[in-house]
């Protein structure tokens, strides 16, 4: 089972970290230090359960539990705190577990037992989904620090992905936000579900329009829901005009 240790103290981090290692069939694949940093590892690397601190400057555990319940597939929640007072808190945002620090040993394990692989199963059941411990599955929305703390984009809504610099433009239905992921990771994890039409971009195929000539002879794609008509290499035109004619 993949597990998320969040924790703003390091030192407590590192001690839940090292416990999960000493149970068999869980696996650390990620930490995180704040609430940002917990939905950001949670949506790239899907775990099945998440053990979250809940007070932490920024975006607290409640807050970050909230975030996590509208994932496309949540992670069960188990909130590690030191102040008993937020148990009403935490359940309201349907945590299943609930544990106090200083965390033992024994009460972790019971509650790693207690929700996780009946949260697998239930997450993989809503979907209609085989459960398959083995099967990985791509990610559901694109995360996005921005001002506002973290934006989760469906992937239904993305347009199209434009590279410049070190940066990655997102553009969706409600406007456009900055990733830090590259085309080429984006290009390995979505497959099918995306065209490249240029070394520095990548477009939706359920968005895809059509492919049109402009008044100096080079090739733009358009795309449903945006007007902005963007540049095809040479390289890719043929290959984008047979999928254009199969639509």
């Amino acid at each position: 089972m993949k597990v998320l240790v969040v924790d703003d103290e390091k030192l407590a981090r590192e001690r839940l970290v090292r416990m999960v290692s000493t149970l068999e069939g869980y696996e650390v694949v990620a930490e995180a230090a704040s609430g940002d940093e917990a939905v950001r590892m949670a949506v790239q690397h899907e775990p099945d359960i998440t053990l979250l601190d809940i007070r932490m400057p920024g975006m607290d555990g409640i807050e970050a539990g909230a975030q996590l319940a509208k994932l496309g597939y949540p992670p069960a929640v188990i909130f590690c705190t030191a102040f008993g007072e937020h148990a009403i808190e935490a359940f309201d945002v349907n945590a299943s577990g609930y544990l106090l620090k200083p965390v033992r040993r024994e009460a972790l394990a019971e509650a790693l037992t207690n929700v996780g692989r009946v949260n697998v199963v239930q997450r993989r059941s809503v979907a209609g989904e085989d459960f398959d411990e083995n099967d990985h599955r791509s990610r559901t929305h694109i995360s996005a620090k921005t001002r506002r703390g973290i934006e989760l984009i469906p992937l239904s809504e993305v347009r199209f992905f434009q590279a410049d610099h070190k940066y990655v433009t997102v553009r969706h239905d409600k406007g456009e936000v900055l990733i830090d992921d590259t085309l080429r990771d984006l290009e390995c994890e979505f497959g099918d579900k995306l065209v490249r039409i240029h070394r520095n971009a990548l477009v939706m195929m359920d968005h895809l329009e059509g492919l049109e000539r402009d008044s100096t002879g080079h090739y733009q794609v358009r795309m449903r829901g945006v007007e902005e008509k963007l540049d095809v290499s040479r390289r890719h035109v043929s290959g984008l005009r047979r999928l254009v004619q199969a639509l």
